[in-house]
């Protein structure tokens, strides 16, 4: 009889155990279910403040690529966003795909990016070969040009964070950028010279303290002249104004020197704004395709 009660016991028991695992399990597939059955366009779509991004993604035929496994951290310009571009600009993208896709993979990172990873890094490398500037300081995060309006919209197969604005590919070198800018002309004569133009349009990154035509203008009468007769002279002080690497003005912050192309150091000041050397910081972050400008007020002449 004693055998029998035990028997009843462990049976009632198992069928409870079973039963108490099973409803954990349908609670876990609910909880999941309810959190995590979207993936990235089927999230935008239900959000309601992605319209054109979703059309552009259907437009651009990534709708099956960004459902797909990923995982994929999106930079998603909402509405807003888009209507912040030139008139025109998103009818003409939309009847160019090949120049959409470009657009769109460029706001797109390989893997499951969230915000307290992306503030650690100063850049990421994007689906379409460019790279993301990434900026993150006490007044929030900045990618490119766009803030960082919203992170971490959790999807089954990545994550998105929200931009106010849309960002672009880089597609200037820095030479093609100072060039374009039209306020460095000194600059680009003296790379010219000294046969550094190919160098700069190199793959780098680079980071250029560019001095500005007015900082230039600021020389003792007839020493650019010297300068571009004297190539080596001149190589070496334009290769002072340049650091490996891809700083940011947010870098600029966490550092106090910085080893240049040239060799030696520049000393770096940020207690009133930016300072490297004796020289002021103008216009920071001026994004190019294989790095970064700040623009300077006077040119730097290492010791």
């Amino acid at each position: 009889m004693k055998v029998f009660k035990v028997a009843l016991v462990l049976s009632v028991t198992s069928i409870l155990s079973v039963f108490v695992v099973e409803r954990l399990e349908a609670q876990m597939k609910q909880m999941k279910g309810s959190t995590m059955q979207k993936n990235i366009v089927e999230t935008a779509v239900a959000a309601g403040s992605f319209n054109t991004l979703v059309a552009a993604v259907k437009a651009a035929g990534l709708v099956e690529t960004l459902s797909g496994k990923g995982p994929f951290t999106v930079f998603a310009p909402t509405d807003e966003a888009f209507a912040k571009l030139p008139k025109g600009t998103i009818e003409a993208l939309l009847a160019d795909t090949a120049q959409l896709r470009k657009i769109l993979t460029y706001h797109v990172v390989l893997g499951k990016v969230m915000a307290c990873d992306a503030v650690k890094v100063n850049s990421a490398a994007t689906v379409n070969g460019g790279t993301l500037t990434i900026r993150a300081n006490g007044t929030g995060v900045m990618v490119d040009e766009a803030k960082v309006v919203k992170t971490d919209i959790v999807c089954s197969n990545g994550v998105i964070h929200v931009l106010d604005a849309v960002v672009l590919p880089k597609d200037k070198d820095i030479v093609q950028t100072a060039i374009g800018a039209g306020s460095f002309n000194p600059l680009v004569a003296a790379l010219k010279a000294a046969g550094l133009v190919e160098t700069l349009q190199g793959k780098g990154p680079f980071t250029v303290f560019a001095p500005s035509d007015e900082a230039f203008a600021k020389l003792s009468p007839g020493t650019l002249e010297l300068l571009l007769k004297d190539k080596v002279k001149l190589t070496a002080i334009l290769m002072y104004h340049v650091v490996p690497g891809r700083v940011t003005s947010v870098d600029a912050t966490k550092v106090t020197s910085a080893i240049t192309v040239q060799g030696k150091s520049l000393a770096i000041d940020t207690k009133n704004g930016v300072r490297v050397d004796e020289a002021r910081v103008v216009g920071p972050d001026i994004l190019a395709s294989n790095g970064i400008i700040h623009v300077i007020d006077q040119v730097l002449l290492p010791n």
